[in-house]
């Protein structure tokens, strides 16, 4: 992979513990068209912070993260997208996280991260509606809501393809 040192966007992601990041893994690699699946499952808590922002949001990842305990969560349902499946995330307490860092970005976000936050984790996207449709059922007579392990909070360069870490940090054990 190719590190550029050009500024770019910042996404920011909670990460899941290991088994829940291999099932979200596979349930892309199983639903997601494969020419588009690019990334590992991820939960965007940002799709687009200002490059400016990187020392100040390091800063407030840790603070966010160190020697605290991880947020309680739980896969609540399977839900469309329209062109696309997810997997909606309830937190109250990632909720809280996200909320305290737009808070002290307010001026900068993007229309998107300013509006309302949908937790959820994309498994299907860019098909046709009938697909989409078709997927959800499917996913849904199965389908239970369970725990999720929310292991720490990470941010990374957007550089228009495969995302470039940036930091990682972890919640306490």
């Amino acid at each position: 992979m190719t590190t550029s040192f050009e500024p770019a966007p910042i996404i920011v992601t909670a990460l899941f513990g290991r088994e829940d990041q291999a099932f979200f893994d596979a349930q892309r690699t199983a639903y997601f068209p494969p020419e588009r699946n690019q990334l590992a499952a991820h939960l965007t808590m940002f799709h687009h912070l200002p490059p400016t922002l990187a020392p100040e949001l390091r800063q407030r990842l840790v603070t966010e993260t160190r020697g605290v305990s991880a947020p309680r969560a739980r896969i609540a349902d399977v839900i469309s997208l329209g062109r696309g499946v997810a997997y909606r995330i309830d937190s109250d307490e990632l909720v809280d996280v996200r909320a305290r860092l737009a808070a002290a970005f307010a001026g900068l976000l993007t229309p998107q991260d300013a509006g309302g936050w949908r937790a959820h984790v994309t498994v299907q996207n860019k098909v046709e509606p009938a697909a989409a449709k078709a997927l959800v059922a499917e996913l849904r007579a199965s389908f239970g809501p369970r725990p999720v392990m929310i292991s720490g909070l990470a941010a990374y360069w957007y550089r228009g393809g495969p995302w470039e870490m940036l930091s990682r940090h972890s919640f306490a054990a």
